[in-house]
């Protein structure tokens, strides 16, 4: 049995899908407010995440989980991206000295029980991510190379998606996939429950986060402030 579970979780994962998009550091990003340092703490958050995914769901694929398996399409994977990113903004010995932060380190953890608890919930998390990414890559690419004045692809790897040509078709046949899976409706129920969940996880991350980029914003103005007060005493 299958059902439309891919209108059911665009439809239902609207609301958290609004709220993602409206905390603090997801708007100053789409403002072109982006601080390097706490934008390379994302990509290493992200990188965690991605790679307890990738992980599980590479697992699961070779394992031939009959419904997780139907969604591994290694186009989509980031890690590769997501590590050149990494080697451009941290000392290439990033991987033995840096941590996730907290909010992310609990959204690998749910990624890592769900998995082995009832695989086919990483749905909701796969699509959550994945396609979010997809769909707006090159617009938040263009933001963070204009606001951190960086090269066309050096710390931008993450949005680079060189393996699917076609963007919309790939959606189409994406969504085409989640309508065919094996699942009933009330698995389809969990998957957007999880989904919605999903992008708590994500709104944590950036939550915690803000806190870095305000404090950084509000090293900039002191140290605006403080010049131009010299300066005017300079002048008087």
């Amino acid at each position: 049995m299958s059902v439309a579970l891919a209108s059911q979780l665009r439809e239902g994962t609207k609301k958290a899908h609004t709220m993602a998009e409206n905390t603090g550091f997801v708007s100053c990003f789409l403002k072109g407010v982006v601080e390097k340092n706490t934008y390379r703490k994302l990509v290493l958050d992200l990188y965690f995440v991605y790679n307890a995914m990738e992980e599980e769901i590479g697992r699961l694929a070779s394992e031939g989980h009959p419904v997780v398996s139907r969604i591994a399409f290694p186009e989509l994977n980031r890690c590769e991206s997501l590590e050149k990113d990494l080697d451009f903004y941290f000392d290439e010995n990033w991987r033995s000295i840096l941590k996730p932060t907290s909010s992310a380190q609990a959204y690998v953890d749910r990624i890592r029980l769900v998995a082995h608890d009832m695989p086919e919930l990483l749905i909701g998390h796969h699509y959550t991510r994945y396609i979010g990414d997809l769909s707006g890559g090159q617009i938040l690419k263009r933001i963070a190379q204009r606001a951190m004045n960086l090269p066309e692809h050096d710390g931008l790897r993450f949005y680079e998606f060189d393996s699917i040509p076609d963007e919309k078709e790939f959606k189409k046949d994406y969504s085409a996939t989640l309508d065919s899976l094996p699942i009933d409706q009330s698995m389809a129920d969990l998957i957007i429950e999880e989904a919605n969940q999903a992008f708590k996880w994500n709104m944590d991350i950036f939550q915690e986060l803000e806190g870095n980029l305000v404090a950084a914003i509000g090293k900039v103005m002191f140290g605006f402030l403080t010049r131009r007060k010299r300066q005017g005493s300079t002048e008087n």
